[in-house]
């Protein structure tokens, strides 16, 4: 089985986050920037388990400048054979997916995998994307996934019970949690991830769909306040008055 994972990168989720150019770009100075829980966590390790089991190769794609490499080469540490990168800023989730299906249409994938979405935008639109651009079917939100033959066994979650769905490779899947379990890089594949191919290609021609106009922080969190308990009567002004408000 030929596996492609679509891989990003985020900010860790203790950066404190501040943004430039009147509040257009986000601040990348002196922010640690990990693999995208998401993409890391389920849809990588999942790959790499129905490669163990199955045969096959995973290889991993990423759309982003050199910056990125540190964060292409854990995901070959955790298990990856080999990495492609698109040189190009990523901006715009159509144009992410446009170069990415680009890149995948012409390598013959029987699966593509990502993230439920990423931890910094939280857009859940690549996997979509991807799918429709190569028409292919795609599953969002999967919680397992079971191959065999080509035919996909997925299962997530619906309102009220669970849903499982059979679908013939290939296909597009976006991982949620349930799907694998995180694997921590060992020594050995520290030293391979080294050796292992990284690939810089071309971006093929997409036009930016979308474009940032400004970001913005979230309100501060207002302070508790603490109400002594024999003191019932502010505690319901409060209830009504403050956190109805709220």
């Amino acid at each position: 089985m030929k596996i492609l994972v679509c891989i990003s990168k985020a900010p860790d989720t203790t950066t404190k986050i501040s943004f430039t150019d009147n509040d257009t770009k986000f601040n990348e100075t002196g922010v640690q920037f990990i693999v995208n829980p998401y993409d890391e966590w389920y849809a990588l390790v999942r790959g790499l388990e129905l490669k163990e089991s199955l045969g096959g190769s995973v290889s991993t794609i990423t759309v982003g400048p050199a910056a990125s490499e540190p964060v292409i080469r854990k995901a070959l540490a955790i298990g990856a054979d080999n990495a492609v990168r698109i040189d190009a800023e990523p901006q715009d989730a159509f144009a992410v997916a446009n170069m990415i299906a680009a890149y995948a249409a012409e390598n013959d994938f029987d699966l593509i995998l990502t993230g439920k979405e990423t931890i910094n935008y939280n857009g859940s639109q690549v996997g979509g994307m991807i799918a429709a651009i190569m028409d292919q079917p795609y599953v969002s939100l999967a919680t397992k996934l079971e191959v065999e033959g080509n035919t996909a066994i997925i299962e997530r979650d619906v309102q009220g019970g669970k849903e499982i769905l059979e679908v013939e490779t290939p296909l597009v899947i976006s991982a949620a949690k349930g799907m694998a379990e995180q694997r921590i890089p060992n020594m050995r594949g520290i030293m391979a991830a080294r050796t292992k191919p990284l690939e810089v290609i071309t971006p093929a021609a997409s036009e930016n769909l979308t474009e940032v106009s400004s970001y913005s922080l979230p309100p501060q969190k207002s302070e508790v306040k603490l109400v002594d308990p024999e003191n019932v009567e502010e505690l319901v002004r409060l209830l009504k008055e403050e956190a109805k408000a709220l």
